[in-house]
């Protein structure tokens, strides 16, 4: 489907106007053209209805939070004038509400004022109980959302909250425009096309024409609040293909200027860069690649019920000697090795850094141990069976293992099944199109939220250095399930009352050394009751060309974050 702005004429020849000084400003446009490819192409440009990064990515040249992280982890104003603090009276001293205020003069690209009430209807978008939206642990412990001018908006909420600052915060939590969105709420907000490939923005840009898992072409916002930027007048957002090709492009070919997530063999990598026109870009953020363990029963059978609660448990998934051996027969060392180099470490915990919050409970992952593997099993009755499979009960451990395309997940799978087949456990391999995987689309049976497999392998993180918003991905109405259009974090369909009820001490924990304590408590839950398994701590590896200036490589947020910044080299 292909959606076009109303506007573009005009802004189209505003942005590519000539390259003389406009005033004090160099022109918005100077540099032309800029070519992004992310492998995993864009399905939606509303990061409410999607948990995919490359849609966030993509949405993050249009659409705005009302803060977010700089690349090294520290919050920043961004649509809001400055950070809210108890010691400049934006946060109420007993820490049960928070007070933003917008930029004086903002607009949205289409010239229309941005207001309190924009703010006001994204949280209410969001926290909407007749819909679904994949941000939802974000808005946890919210009382109400109120304009209290045009420009100020005051969050208030049901506890005291010592870190206020998970709401409409980062890459994941922009600002909707009211007036575009009013009719897209509840049960309407996937419905709604032409709102969601098409988002109006405060960003550098706004969107031209938009396909579906294919491309997206923006032009620059010619309302735009910085004079002078961006530096380039159209951008072409690529998806498709994979890691390697699109390595290629920028660090041999030279076909495009910035590539995303490029998990790819190291050396290989190594080759591409010593053909001098990119350079290759890492940093350890929190993204950890981890097996998800479905809980529940993804039996066909079962029809609507399939991969939900009331389906009913795995037949054998939920058995922690079954878990536990799965996890002490990967060598997660040569997972790294060679599936990332220096960009990866093994790790056994979901929650990698900050350091503060890294727990040593679960070490004893790191180390291989067949032998111990199989005799857990043979310990929990699990016997082999006439073709090597173990079974019980009439229940054979035969795994359904998904993940997204792409050549170091594909080789990972190789080497689990291996593994896995050394202590009787067979192994369906299957790996879906990221477009699809990744997308969000509620009549796809592939996607990851919908989990119709045993086991799904993918990478996540979280925006910032608190893991509040985080941690609450596992909490019980996280679950995703026919009723909220199969939107929602907690992958796993894990439900613990005692985990949600950390949940709950942590949002209302001040000291830092109290937290990291809950955090690993939490950290541990999921490890030890087998809601994933963590493989791989996994550095972000981008690259860029060799003309593009401007790139500060952010793990903390969206990687296109300072867009707006960036600009071709003279």
């Amino acid at each position: 489907m292909k959606l076009k702005s109303t506007l573009l004429g005009a802004a189209a020849a505003i942005a590519l106007a000539s390259s003389a000084l406009a005033g004090s400003h160099e022109a918005q446009g100077r540099d032309g053209q800029l070519n992004i490819i992310y492998w995993q192409a864009a399905s939606i440009l509303n990061p409410y209805l999607s948990g995919g990064n490359k849609d966030i990515d993509a949405s993050a040249l249009v659409l705005e939070p009302l803060a977010r992280y700089d690349e090294n982890g520290n919050m920043v104003a961004w649509l809001a004038e400055d950070i809210p603090t108890v010691e400049n009276g934006g946060v109420a001293e007993d820490l049960t509400s928070i007070t933003w205020t917008l930029k004086e003069g903002l607009v949205w690209s289409d010239g229309t004022p941005v207001t309190s009430a924009d703010v006001v209807f994204t949280a209410n978008y969001c926290m909407n109980e007749e819909g679904g939206c994949q941000q939802l642990a974000g808005f946890a412990d919210i009382g109400s959302v109120e304009a209290l001018d045009d420009r100020s908006v005051k969050i208030t909420f049901t506890k005291p909250k010592p870190f206020p600052y998970s709401a409409l915060v980062g890459s994941t939590m922009p600002i909707l425009q009211q007036e575009q969105f009013k009719d897209c709420v509840g049960v309407n907000a996937p419905n709604c096309t032409a709102e969601n490939f098409g988002p109006i923005g405060t960003g550098p840009f706004m969107v031209e024409e938009f396909k579906a898992n294919d491309t997206v072409v923006y032009v620059a916002n010619p309302n735009y609040r910085d004079g002078g930027k961006p530096a380039f007048g159209r951008v072409t957002f690529k998806g498709g293909g994979d890691a390697a090709s699109a390595a290629r492009s920028v660090l041999e070919t030279g076909e495009f200027d910035y590539a995303w997530n490029l998990q790819v063999d190291p050396t290989v990598l190594a080759q591409m860069a010593a053909a001098g026109k990119g350079t290759v870009v890492s940093a350890f953020g929190t993204g950890v690649e981890r097996l998800m363990v479905n809980l529940t029963n993804p039996d066909p059978a079962l029809g609507d019920k399939r991969s939900t609660l009331e389906g009913g448990p795995h037949p054998f998934l939920t058995d922690p000697a079954v878990r536990r051996a799965l996890s002490l027969a990967i060598d997660r060392n040569l997972l790294a090795e060679v599936g990332y180099g220096e960009a990866g470490k093994a790790t056994c915990n979901v929650v990698p850094a900050p350091a503060i919050y890294v727990s040593t409970a679960n070490d004893e992952c790191l180390v291989q141990d067949i032998a111990k593997a199989n005799a857990i099993l043979d310990e929990a009755g699990w016997m082999p069976g006439p073709d090597g499979i173990r079974q019980k009960d009439g229940v054979r451990l035969s795994i359904l293992y998904q993940t997204s395309t792409n050549a170091v997940r594909q080789d990972t799978q190789a080497l689990v099944k291996q593994w896995w087949s050394e202590i009787g456990v067979e192994t369906e391999l299957k790996n879906i199109d990221a477009a699809v995987f990744f997308g969000g689309d509620q009549s796809s049976p592939d996607t990851f939220q919908k989990f119709y497999a045993d086991i799904e392998m993918y990478t996540n993180l979280f925006d910032g250095t608190d893991p509040e918003a985080y941690m609450g991905s596992w909490v019980c109405s996280e679950i995703p399930s026919p009723a909220n259009n199969w939107l929602g974090s907690n992958m796993p369909r894990y439900c613990n009352p005692e985990y949600d009820a950390l949940a709950e001490k942590l949002a209302t924990t001040a000291a830092l050394e109290d937290r990291a304590a809950i955090v690993k408590q939490m950290n541990d839950m999921l490890m030890q009751e087998g809601a994933m398994i963590p493989l791989v701590h996994r550095g972000s590896v981008s690259a860029h060309a060799n003309s593009l200036e401007g790139v500060r490589l952010n793990v903390w947020d969206s990687q296109m974050w300072n867009v707006a910044d960036w600009s071709r080299a003279k």
